[in-house]
């Protein structure tokens, strides 16, 4: 869990969460929508990634992003049983 809330505390890397709230996209993709460097897009993606909060899969020479609401939807019955208590 410490993992997902160090990866929501960058605006960056929710950007690029609401980004692929509409569509699966490249990296090269979600870099056209910031203004920082391919290789920066690429670390925000990897610490998303290690939070479980975007999956990527191999298409040919391209990876593809996708956003995993499984992880959200875990923490959101987490704080919600915070709340009940």
């Amino acid at each position: 869990m410490n993992k997902v809330f160090k990866a929501l505390n960058d605006q960056t890397r929710r950007e690029i969460l609401n980004l692929l709230k509409e569509k699966d996209m490249t990296a090269g993709e979600i870099a056209e929508a910031f203004n920082i460097t391919k290789p920066s897009i690429s670390h925000h993606l990897d610490i998303l990634s290690q939070a479980e909060l975007v999956t990527s899969e191999k298409q040919g020479q391209f990876v593809i992003y996708s956003l995993n609401t499984t992880v959200l939807d875990e923490l959101m019955k987490w704080i919600i049983t915070l709340k009940d208590e």
